[in-house]
């Protein structure tokens, strides 16, 4: 259910984000000043002002400029970031995904699942095969995003999305989530919001 504050929120940062677009993230000299844009919505510190916009601070590096592609193609809609990208060059999404790849994750302090949610979870995985592509600590690879630690709300609009294929660029994931249960979907991203993974490349947790 959309809340009065969280539209506020929303139109807030569409506002903010098209003002700095408009003012220049393609014109930007250095990566720092184009990033200072992303900083917007996805906070300073690589925390998200918004618990629906997904940290990319220490995300892997191909799945981030994989992303930045989709959205200046149009592939992935997302009516907040094509005006960002509308502009930049691919070296410019190459150099911004190298850029916040090689920042620390963020600890948001989710808690960590329940026993029986974590339980649910783990079968999910063994009747799935997350573990096959996202590895052992859900910690991605290359063009395979990080999970563990993810925003846990927007763990959940993204499997919305990728259900009703509103979000279309990766239509097998979208198979793949259709075929799946939805409360072990929901059980999968309250575990996986949980987990933090010390450090960009520390695979153990916490």
């Amino acid at each position: 259910m959309v809340t009065l504050n969280s539209l506020r929120i929303s139109v807030t940062l569409m506002m903010l984000v098209v003002a700095f677009a408009q003012a220049g993230a393609a014109q930007a000299e250095s990566i720092e000043e184009k990033a200072a844009v992303c900083s917007t919505c996805h906070g300073e510190k690589g925390v998200p002002i918004d618990k629906v916009t997904p940290i990319i601070w220490g995300q892997t590096e191909g799945y981030i400029y994989l992303q930045l592609r989709d959205f200046k193609s149009g592939a992935r809609a997302n009516d907040l970031m094509q005006p960002v990208v509308a502009d930049l060059t691919k070296d410019d999404l190459k150099a911004l995904a190298a850029y916040f790849a090689a920042k620390p994750w963020p600890d948001l302090q989710q808690p960590s699942a329940s026993k029986d949610v974590a339980a649910v979870a783990l079968s999910l995985n063994t009747s799935v095969g997350c573990t096959g592509c996202h590895l052992g600590d859900y910690q991605g690879d290359s063009t395979v995003p990080r999970l563990a630690g993810q925003q846990h709300e927007y763990m959940d609009k993204t499997i919305t999305e990728f259900r009703d294929r509103t979000r279309a660029n990766n239509p097998g994931m979208s198979d793949l989530m259709i075929a799946s249960p939805l409360d072990g979907l929901k059980a999968m991203s309250a575990y996986l919001a949980g987990l933090q993974i010390l450090g960009n490349s520390d695979h153990g947790s916490r």
